[in-house]
C-alpha cells in the first residue's frame, strides 16, 4: 500500500478506536460515589427506613427543664365516650333549713354566711314566751353555712328559715345528656369531670339515671357524685364531663399530646438517647386523650408525650428535614 494511503487510513480510523477504549474504560470502572450512596441507601432500606427521618438532638438538661416528658409505647384502650355540660348541686339530705321552734325576736345571730359550722353548734339566741325564756336554736349537722335569712332584733317566725346549713364534702354533679346520647349510659360508667376555669379533673361514676327529662332543656340527667373534702368545688358551678360508655383494646396507644403534623403527616418523636426522630405513624381509633397507632412505632419504642410540640419547633427551626 502507497504509504500515504496508509497513514490516512490509520488517520481516520484512531477517533473509533479511542472511543472505544474510552467506552470500555467507563464500563470497567468502579461505581460513582452518588451512585454507590444511592445503592447502599437502596439496598439498606429495608434495615435502615427512618434514616431520612428528621431528627434533631436535645441535651437531658434541656429537655428537662422544658417540660419534655416520655413514655413507651404499650398496649391500652380507646375509649367510646361523650361530652356533655352539667352543674354541681347540693346533695339532698345533706342540706339543713335551719328555723325557730317557737316565734319570737332574735337576740343573737352567730352565723354567717359562708362559716364553718359544727352539728349542735349554736347558731341563734331566740326569746319566746313560749319557751319561757331565751332557747338556742342549734345546727343539726356540720357543714357551711349556704344562706343567711335574718338580722337580730327580726321576729321569727316558727315556719321561717333562719339559717341554711350544707354539708358540702361531697356534691352531686348533674350532667344534661341529649338526644340519643342518653341511651348509652349506664349507672357505674366512669366519668372524668372538669371546671372550666382552670381545667381540674376528678374522676367518679355515674351513680343514677333520672327518670324523665328536665322540662326546660328536654335534657336526661345522669347523676354522680364528686368528693369535695378541700372544698374547691362549688354549688352552682358549671363543669364539662365526659362519660366513657365502652372501652376497646388497642395494641398500641399514645397520648393524643404525642401527636404533631409535619411536613403533612401524623407524626410522633421516638427517642433514642437525646436524638428525638419525627416518625410518621398511621393512627387508628382515638377518644378525647389516647390514640391507637396502627403502623409507624413498635412496641417498647420510646416515644415524647408532653411538650412535643417544642421538639417539632427545634426540627422546624433548625430546618433539620433529614438528619445523615
Amino acid at each position: 500500500m502507497n504509504p500515504v494511503h496508509a497513514l490516512r487510513a490509520i488517520a481516520r480510523a484512531l477517533p473509533l478506536a479511542l472511543a472505544m477504549l474510552l467506552l470500555v474504560a467507563c464500563n470497567d470502572a468502579p461505581p460513582s460515589d452518588a451512585n454507590a450512596d444511592r445503592q447502599d441507601h437502596d439496598d439498606g432500606h429495608g434495615d435502615a427506613a427512618h434514616a431520612d427521618a428528621p431528627a434533631t438532638r436535645i441535651e437531658p438538661a434541656i429537655a428537662e427543664a422544658s417540660g419534655i416528658r416520655v413514655d413507651v409505647v404499650a398496649a391500652g384502650t380507646i375509649a367510646d365516650s361523650h361530652e356533655v355540660q352539667g352543674l354541681l348541686t347540693p346533695i339532698e339530705g345533706r342540706v339543713a333549713r335551719v328555723g325557730a321552734r317557737f316565734p319570737g325576736p332574735l337576740l343573737r345571730l352567730d352565723a354567717n354566711l359562708g362559716d364553718r359550722v359544727e352539728r349542735g353548734q349554736v347558731l341563734a339566741i331566740v326569746e319566746s314566751n313560749l319557751s319561757l325564756g331565751p332557747y338556742p336554736v342549734r345546727s343539726p349537722l356540720g357543714g357551711v353555712v349556704t344562706a343567711r335569712n335574718a338580722s337580730v332584733g327580726d321576729i321569727a317566725d316558727a315556719d321561717a328559715v333562719l339559717i341554711e346549713v350544707s354539708d358540702l364534702s361531697r356534691l352531686w354533679v348533674d350532667l344534661h345528656v341529649f338526644g340519643r346520647d342518653a341511651r348509652h349510659l349506664r349507672a357505674g360508667a366512669p366519668v372524668r369531670v372538669s371546671r372550666l376555669d382552670d381545667e381540674a379533673t376528678q374522676d367518679t361514676v355515674l351513680d343514677r339515671i333520672l327518670p324523665g327529662t328536665a322540662t326546660a332543656s328536654q335534657s336526661t340527667i345522669a347523676r354522680a357524685v364528686l368528693d369535695n373534702a378541700d372544698g374547691q368545688w362549688r354549688p352552682g358551678t358549671a363543669v364539662r364531663a365526659r362519660v366513657t360508655v365502652s372501652q376497646a383494646p388497642a395494641e398500641r396507644v399514645v397520648p393524643a399530646t404525642a401527636l404533631q403534623s409535619l411536613d403533612g403527616r401524623e407524626v410522633v418523636f421516638v427517642v433514642e438517647g437525646d436524638r428525638y426522630e419525627a416518625r410518621a405513624v398511621e393512627v387508628g381509633q382515638r377518644d378525647g386523650e389516647r390514640v391507637e397507632i396502627l403502623s409507624g412505632v413498635a412496641t417498647g419504642e420510646t416515644v415524647v408525650v408532653e411538650q412535643s410540640y417544642l421538639v417539632k419547633a427545634d426540627i422546624e427551626k433548625s430546618g433539620a428535614s433529614h438528619e445523615h
